[in-house]
């Protein structure tokens, strides 16, 4: 159980050889471990339903970071269980393809003859 300031001891714990600190299903100690900069990795599972209410897992002042991929897999009954690392501060850009696909080249000539 950790006592005080959680986010200093999280800190502390992180700084000690030992195994890897999990947290699951607390919205708001993940607020302050991500407002601190505490969380190296992100587990996400997507179930394939619609409930109209849940809490926000990233909530309001959460700080901008980009995170990269590395790891997805889709149980039998579609839930996707993604793996992802922080990867530094957010590249504002584009979402478009270095090269375009052939199927965008061709939707982009139907787009210009109307």
């Amino acid at each position: 159980m950790l006592e005080g300031d959680v986010a200093q001891a999280v800190a502390g714990l992180k700084a000690l050889d030992g195994p890897d600190i999990l947290t699951q299903g607390s919205s708001e100690l993940l607020q302050t471990l991500i407002a601190h900069d505490l969380v190296d990795q992100f587990r996400l599972w997507t179930f394939p339903v619609l409930l109209g209410h849940g809490k926000r897992l990233f909530g309001e002042g959460v700080t901008p970071r980009a995170l990269v991929l590395v790891k997805a897999v889709t149980s039998s009954s579609g839930v996707l269980m993604a793996t992802y690392r922080r990867a530094g501060d957010v590249d504002h850009g584009s979402f478009e393809f270095d090269d375009p696909t052939a199927e965008e080249l061709e939707r982009r000539r139907h787009l210009s003859t109307g």
